[in-house]
């Protein structure tokens, strides 16, 4: 019998950075066990850049990343949630669509890289900061023993990932 695929969106305001490193991220690190997704409370249309090449220097797949609205996760055709981790205050706050299946949900706070002002060696180093801080808590989500879970130690989990 093959596991269960858990769906987790990654959101953030501009959807440009910090969300999708972790839709790459847990991609490659989810043992097949995870399909991750990203998207925007007011995506910002674009990728920033030094977060793919970031993403590239690490060997994670960047194809098919792009900057979108969670609008495209709201709908009757979207894939169904199994968590919703927004990974910025602001995103945190916006007003969520109501997920279908009733997803678990938490906060993980990330430093936003793109706020960072200075040389490009300094938004690199920003960039690589918030991409650790997102692969610790993403490694201990893939580490959680899923199938021996309920919902409520689930939820409990995952939202002290989210606690520094």
């Amino acid at each position: 019998m093959s596991e269960r695929i858990f769906n987790v969106l990654f959101l953030c305001t501009c959807n440009s950075a910090r969300s999708l490193m972790a839709e790459a991220q847990l991609n490659a690190l989810g043992k097949g066990r995870f399909q991750a997704y990203s998207a925007g409370t007011f995506p910002k249309g674009e990728v920033n850049p030094l977060a793919i090449e970031f993403l590239l220097d690490n060997g994670l797949q960047t194809e098919g990343l792009r900057s979108k609205s969670w609008n495209e996760f709201a709908g009757p055709t979207a894939p169904e949630m199994d968590f919703v981790l927004t990974v910025c205050d602001d995103a945190a706050e916006d007003q969520c669509p109501i997920w279908p299946g009733q997803p678990i949900s938490a906060h993980w706070n990330i430093a936003d890289p793109s706020l960072v002002a200075g040389s490009k060696e300094t938004k690199h180093h920003a960039i690589v900061a918030a991409a650790a801080d997102m692969r610790r808590r993403i490694e201990l989500l893939v580490a959680l023993p899923t199938s021996s879970l309920d919902r409520m130690s689930l939820q409990h989990h995952v939202a002290s990932m989210g606690r520094d």
